[in-house]
């Protein structure tokens, strides 16, 4: 099967699609029939059609073009989706038949907490605007938190497969830890289980209460990026500071990696953790990322949980939002046969 991968560009058409290309998800037919991910995220919107066992079919990312707001984003995506589904049922003689898609922050019915990057985001209705953008029935869409999709991901055909309890850390523009207990991917009792970026740093800290995420600010790569520019008097990214020589930088990454470190530990400790799988744009540099940490579990946790660099690097969310769907199929008494290769790698 030949995949389709393209990157769209900012200003290109986005016209709506005759009605016979507009699909409608229903009871799964023979083994042709495919789910689609959508992973909405701040700079970038990635989409992917892939079987239910998690091989891509198809994919595209579009810009988010954040400064312009929700509305656009989301009515761009929609017109996106909608090809890539007619393009993918085209080729491979198949249905649509679920979907899933993932934001950043805390997903609930009518609206998106803890998601400030795209104006207007806070009061999207994430599902209701798939169903109604895509002509879905409710049933055969879920939608959830980026990281713990992708923790989802990970845990059925990824590194944290067969580990229980299980961590997937990600550390990039922000940073999060999704937490497997018992097979399910934890949500808290307000959705919020995992968001480390909130951690208090020291006794002076008020984080969330002032406005802020003090490990997140510290530690991300927006916050390496803001720290880096002011030590360096020039702008710069995280990237070009993992590998600047200069010492005073070198410090700079070090120190906020050993920071890091100590919150993984202190979690790894608190759950017991079997493994610990890391992602993110960070882990471009994943000798530093993974020795800060497991240096830190080593010498810290009477019981070190082994650290691995996780199978989906570049596309984890885009990937949880697969898993996302590949889970409605578990669920759903009329894909049977579909939801019975969900589960394998």
């Amino acid at each position: 099967m030949t995949a389709l991968h393209r990157d769209r560009t900012p200003g290109a058409p986005d016209s709506a699609p005759a009605p016979e290309q507009a699909f409608v998800c229903s009871g799964a037919g023979a083994g042709k029939d495919f789910v689609c991910g959508i992973d909405f995220g701040g700079t970038k919107i990635a989409l992917a059609t892939a079987r239910p066992d998690g091989t891509i079919l198809a994919s595209e990312r579009l810009i988010t073009e954040a400064r312009e707001g929700a509305v656009q984003a989301v009515r761009r995506a929609m017109a996106a989706t909608r090809e890539l589904v007619a393009h993918t049922a085209a080729t491979t003689g198949g249905r649509c038949v679920a979907v899933g898609a993932v934001s950043p922050g805390i997903v609930l019915p009518d609206r998106i907490l803890l998601a400030p990057n795209v104006p207007g985001w806070q009061d999207l209705a994430l599902a209701t605007t798939l169903c109604e953008g895509l002509g879905l029935e409710p049933e055969r869409v879920a939608v959830g938190n980026d990281a713990k999709a992708a923790a989802l991901a990970e845990y059925r055909w990824g590194a944290l497969r067969g580990a229980d309890p299980a961590i997937l850390l990600t550390v990039g523009t922000g940073i999060a830890a999704a937490i497997v207990l018992g097979g399910r991917v934890l949500g808290g009792a307000n959705g919020a289980a995992g968001e480390i970026g909130y951690l208090l740093r020291g006794r002076g800290d008020t984080g969330f209460g002032a406005g802020h995420a003090p490990l997140e600010e510290y530690v991300s790569g927006i916050g390496l990026g803001a720290r880096g520019s002011e030590l360096l008097g020039r702008e710069v990214d995280a990237a070009a500071l993992f590998t600047d020589p200069d010492p005073q930088v070198r410090t700079l990454v070090d120190e906020a990696l050993d920071e890091l470190a100590v919150h993984v530990a202190n979690l790894a400790l608190t759950l017991d953790v079997q493994r610990i799988a890391v992602t993110g744009g960070l882990m471009r540099s994943a000798s530093r990322v993974l020795g800060a940490i497991r240096a830190r579990a080593r010498v810290a946790v009477p019981f070190p949980p082994v650290v691995v660099r996780a199978r989906f690097l570049q596309d984890a969310a885009l990937r949880g939002a697969v898993s996302l769907a590949a889970e409605v199929l578990l669920r759903s008494p009329g894909s049977a046969d579909l939801a019975s290769n969900a589960g394998r790698a």
